[in-house]
């Protein structure tokens, strides 16, 4: 068995990452991953909730590099036209700001070839704004995963950090974190749908798109969204075609004249999930909307309950990232 249908396979051993409401469409996958029994199932190791994705830009390397990705960490606004002059934000499909947005990837991304000893950088900047107060926080989360997951990476989320172990035997988590996995992943939009569909048996069908439920395709989004979000650098050729497969879903929606963290206005992509009413998905990819270029992610989170809970919105993009040999070792 390959490790695509070893991804399959994988049940859901962890809860949700955030509350209940916002996240009823993963809670439902992940029961629907539990629902097959077919030993042996390696258990899931909880995700980390990256926010900030960016395009694949890279380069070849023979040690220790850095590529950067507005390095300057200037945040001012670049000038856009207004959105009345900018028809395309008004009028564009989701499903062309996305095929825009894998033409973009394709263009300006460059090949990487990480050992599998080594460690993948991301230094990413997210900003959050109480939504009662307004009071704005800004976060820098430096991240430095092991290519292959065989050794401990330093994770971090909204300014805290922590040791995270390698993946034990018979352990797996979603979306895939190591490089060889990552690269055997199609290329093909389709063909990577297909490969997320969870199979509960040899007779199951999804051999064809128009075979797939709105259930099965809530599931499908729910892959694309989290390989998006969590994997800020992936191998060449990978994040357009999941920019294709994610325009391909039923429910996903262009919403226009969006800030991203540095100002700019964009065109966004969120997803309405035809299977849960009043519970929309909630995070939005911010695009240029008119080159396509991926400018940062939106989304909420809460803490706490009752009358002390707080919401937040947060706004967040890749700064920069590079191709380290130890953890913790600065490009």
């Amino acid at each position: 068995m390959n490790e695509l249908d070893e991804l399959r396979d994988w049940e859901a051993g962890a809860p949700p990452l955030d509350d209940d409401t916002r996240h009823r469409a993963r809670v439902r996958l992940f029961a629907v991953m539990n629902e097959t029994a077919a030993p042996p199932r390696p258990a899931w190791r909880r995700p980390v909730l990256r926010l900030a994705v960016a395009g694949a830009v890279a380069a070849a390397v023979t040690g220790t590099v850095l590529v950067a990705v507005n390095g300057d960490d200037q945040e001012e606004p670049r000038a856009n036209p207004p959105a009345s002059s900018a028809p395309s934000m008004r009028n564009v499909s989701a499903r062309a700001v996305l095929n825009g947005a894998a033409a973009y990837e394709r263009a300006h991304e460059r090949t990487v070839a990480p050992r599998d000893d080594q460690f993948i950088y991301t230094k990413e900047i997210i900003k959050e704004t109480e939504d009662k107060t307004g009071k704005v926080t800004r976060h820098v989360d430096e991240n430095w995963r092991s290519v292959d997951g065989s050794k401990r990476s330093w994770i971090m989320e909204i300014g805290k950090g922590w040791w995270s172990e390698p993946l034990k035997e018979n352990e797996g988590m979603w979306p895939p974190q190591d490089w060889g996995t990552l690269k055997k992943l199609p290329r093909d939009p389709e063909k990577l749908i297909l490969s997320l569909l969870h199979k509960t048996g040899p007779h199951d069908k999804n051999d064809f798109l128009d075979e797939i439920t709105d259930q099965e395709w809530s599931d499908v989004h729910f892959s694309l969204a989290g390989l998006l979000k969590l994997v800020p650098v992936m191998p060449e050729g990978l994040r357009p075609a999941a920019y294709e497969a994610l325009g391909m879903v039923p429910g996903v929606k262009a919403v226009p004249n969006q800030k991203d963290a540095k100002g700019r206005t964009g065109v966004a992509i969120t997803y309405d999930d035809p299977t849960v009413k009043g519970a929309p998905y909630g995070g939005f990819f911010i695009f240029d909307a008119r080159t396509y270029e991926f400018l940062g992610f939106r989304d909420e989170r809460s803490s706490g309950d009752g009358k002390d809970m707080k919401v937040y919105t947060q706004l967040s993009y890749l700064d920069s990232w590079a191709i380290t040999d130890k953890a913790k070792q600065r490009p």
